[in-house]
């Protein structure tokens, strides 16, 4: 990932496109969102930018996430196409403050000038792409594979090969999940908000975007949505599957408000949209997952069906993955899909914090209250990710070999040595004491700054193709805008990566 400062001036996506839209009149026609404002602003104004940053003739800048400062600095975020084509690892983010183009992140940057998109040599295996990821770009096909795994996970497995030569040149699973198997535990006894239709009540947020809880009665596809005549909701045991849809409101109305509240963020995708949430899948099935193709969470049962898979930080987690694909789009493989897994980390934990919910207080233990092992052990730590037996407390020229849950560990550790410092401590009763690989302490900044810095950070900084030594950048970058190059806060990003071995 490479940033560039550039003189180049361009019209500007004004305030007024991220400005909340007016109380309408009765006859008023609906006007479109501030985002949506904001996204068709940046699309008018691609094709300068494009002639700017000298792409050729074919490329085109498509607006995928528009970001606005509080001092009137814009972060368009865009995908790029080469005659028509989708360029794999071809994102970038564009800052821009009074018409000046300030800086440029690219995924990649590798000219396409001159690419032939007309003639693949191998038969056609999916959908033609370019593909940019860390390599000279060339043509590629993209095929994606529906299936179901052993344990009962769907799958989405993304596959690219060489147009030309056949090779594999990629491949990650599009459905994000939370490994592992064993129970989990409720909430406790939580508001909901519903909507009434005629004499029924639906599980339907209509204060968060509509987000919807649906029943798969342990089936798959798209299920029923939870109604109910009292508007209450459960028993608070598995013998009701009204309390595993509570569960999973309460969740996602959770996320959803510590977005808000602390990102000014309005939904997933920042367009005031709810996802839906899916429960009782399959039949023992003791896991979760996002699939951005439905804008949904599933969650199973856990053993024997009786513990659905439905805390605070598993949601938020789950749900978070959709906030990576709407902003950086981190792809879900190598070091890139260990940023994109402990981003998730970060918030599940960050949420659960926000929430002050008295039965499952704030930790930085991820799935504490799943008990998905069956060994009363969270899934894991935050502050020395070794002790699960396989997460990387450090990064090494390996870790992009590492599955991306394991590899997760070396930001999950960043994040917690940034927001609480080294050595032994215990937070809301929970005892930690994370290291340093090189024995020197780290002093914290408190979550509330770290967790700032690495939103950020991703929405601004990070692109598709992001490792670890990028992820170091654009946190010091996203510090820099926040803080200050000479803050106290700089240092202590600084200090905390090096604590991990990232340099």
């Amino acid at each position: 990932m490479k940033r560039k400062t550039l003189g180049i001036t361009t019209a500007l996506v004004t305030g007024a496109a991220l400005a909340a839209t007016g109380t309408l009149g009765a006859n008023a026609a609906p006007q479109p969102r501030p985002q949506e404002q904001a996204l068709h602003a940046a699309a008018e104004q691609a094709g300068t930018i494009s002639s700017a940053l000298g792409l050729s003739g074919g490329e085109q800048l498509v607006p995928r996430d528009v970001v606005r400062d509080a001092d009137g600095t814009n972060h368009l975020r865009f995908d790029r196409t080469l005659n028509g084509l989708k360029v794999i690892g071809g994102d970038l983010v564009v800052a821009q403050k009074a018409g000046q183009v300030t800086s440029v992140t690219k995924a990649s940057e590798a000219s396409l000038a001159g690419l032939d998109t007309s003639t693949p040599t191998t038969a056609s295996n999916g959908t033609l792409v370019v593909f940019a990821v860390d390599r000279t770009p060339t043509l590629a096909w993209e095929a994606v594979t529906h299936s179901v795994k052993d344990d009962q996970t769907p799958s989405e497995l993304h596959t690219f090969t060489d147009a030309r030569t056949g090779e594999t040149l990629l491949t990650y699973d599009g459905v994000h999940h939370v490994e592992g198997t064993g129970q989990s535990t409720y909430s406790g006894t939580v508001p909901v908000n519903t909507t009434q239709s005629g004499a029924t009540f639906q599980l339907k947020d209509p204060a968060r975007g509509n987000q919807a809880v649906n029943n798969l009665n342990n089936g798959s596809g798209t299920g029923t949505l939870f109604t109910d005549a009292d508007n209450k909701w459960g028993n608070g045991t598995y013998t009701d599957k009204a309390t595993a849809g509570v569960d999973a409101a309460f969740g996602a109305a959770k996320t959803w408000d510590y977005y808000k509240e602390v990102h000014g963020r309005n939904g997933i995708k920042n367009n005031g949209q709810g996802a839906l949430s899916k429960v009782h899948y399959g039949n023992n099935y003791s896991n979760a997952f996002w699939t951005d193709s439905c804008f949904c969470m599933t969650y199973g049962d856990g053993a024997q069906n009786r513990n659905p898979l439905t805390s605070i930080d598993v949601a938020a987690h789950e749900m978070s993955h959709g906030v990576t694909s709407a902003t950086a789009g981190l792809i879900y493989s190598g070091e890139s899909g260990g940023l994109n897994e402990a981003t998730s980390d970060i918030f599940g934990s960050t949420t659960e914090f926000h929430a002050a919910n008295s039965a499952d207080t704030g930790d930085y233990l991820i799935g504490e209250k799943i008990n998905i092992r069956g060994d009363g052990k969270p899934l894991r730590y935050m502050d020395k990710p070794s002790k699960d037996g396989k997460s990387l407390d450090y990064w090494t020229s390996s870790a992009g070999s590492v599955n991306v849950h394991y590899s997760s560990g070396i930001a999950n550790h960043f994040f917690y040595l940034l927001a609480e410092g080294s050595g032994q401590k215990t937070i809301n009763g929970v005892a930690y004491d994370s290291p340093t690989i090189d024995g020197q302490p780290v002093t914290g900044i408190g979550r509330a700054k770290a967790e700032k810095i690495w939103y950020r950070a991703l929405t601004t900084k990070f692109t598709s193709s992001t490792k670890y030594a990028a992820a170091r950048t654009g946190t010091l970058a996203a510090t820099t805008d926040l803080y200050g190059a000479s803050s106290p806060e700089y240092a202590a990003v600084n200090r905390a990566w090096a604590a991990v071995n990232v340099k």
